[in-house]
């Protein structure tokens, strides 16, 4: 069995668990649509293969196999435009539980970390950004990363760099309350505000501070040095995602490409899960 079959296996009952259509037929039955657990399929197979709508389709009419884990026939397939459009009916929400649902098949530890990177917005025509006021050119995504099984257990996107991203980290801190008991990041989380939050939620900060004065040498002397040195585990995340699904989403609206990064997130932690 190949590996892309061994995926496709994996992401679907996925797929079908949080949609909750999985009784559906996957194709258009009687004048109905595909089931979403069939777009959110076929997305995640796109991402996996780093390819276009039209070249995911191409291949996919060549897989017969794999289209029919998705419970699909090559004739079946949607135009590769049905598919682009597909997108809007995955909510955000949705793909916060895929990843959630993903970031579990790996048994995750209560010990993470968080740390920053940034993705390039695949290239518009000039005509295109002129027409749409296309200017953003990257943006920043923060992930938060279980530190044993390196799998991915939430994210947040944005297109400006504006905002404290101490209260960013106590945003994600407290959507996963109660999964954590440490939380490991540099010295561009230091703010005592934040540790004092973290603290109430029951979470450990692993957070060093900016030594401004001699106490603060005591402060880092009492954190966990192998937990700390565990956030590292980041950084190694954050290129293991870029080199095997790409540095660049093709979407170009915003709120698509937060839910493309969100699922390439997913497709990480299933692909991941397989090959180990």
């Amino acid at each position: 069995m190949t590996q892309i079959s061994r995926f496709t296996e994996e992401v679907v009952p996925v797929a079908q668990r949080v949609t909750g259509d999985g009784d559906e037929s996957a194709a258009p039955d009687g004048g109905g649509g595909f089931a979403d657990y069939a777009f959110v399929s076929l997305h995640c197979l796109r991402i996996y293969l780093d390819t276009s709508y039209r070249m995911t389709i191409d291949l996919l009419k060549e897989m017969p196999q794999i289209t029919g884990e998705i419970g699909l026939d090559a004739a079946d397939l949607p135009a590769p435009s049905t598919l682009c459009k597909a997108l809007d009916r995955i909510e955000m929400s949705l793909c916060r539980v895929l990843l959630r649902q993903s970031a579990q098949l790996h048994d995750p530890s209560k010990h993470a970390a968080l740390d920053a990177t940034f993705y390039d917005r695949d290239r518009a025509s000039r005509h295109y950004c002129q027409r749409t006021n296309y200017r953003v050119q990257t943006l920043k995504v923060t992930k938060l990363v279980d530190t044993e099984s390196q799998a991915v257990l939430d994210v947040h996107c944005s297109t400006t760099l504006e905002g404290s991203d101490a209260d960013l980290c106590e945003q994600i801190a407290r959507r996963n309350a109660g999964d954590l008991r440490t939380l490991a990041a540099d010295k561009g989380y230091d703010k005592n505000a934040l540790r004092e939050r973290l603290r109430e939620i029951e979470i450990r900060p692993l957070i060093k501070h900016c030594v401004r004065a001699p106490y603060d040498h005591a402060h880092n002397a009492r954190i966990d040095e192998d937990l700390y040195a565990q956030r590292s585990m980041t950084e190694t995340v954050n290129s293991a995602v870029k080199r095997s699904l790409g540095y660049a989403v093709r979407a170009r609206d915003w709120y698509r490409e937060f839910r493309e990064i969100t699922l390439m997130c997913v497709v990480y932690n299933i692909k991941r899960s397989v090959t180990q």
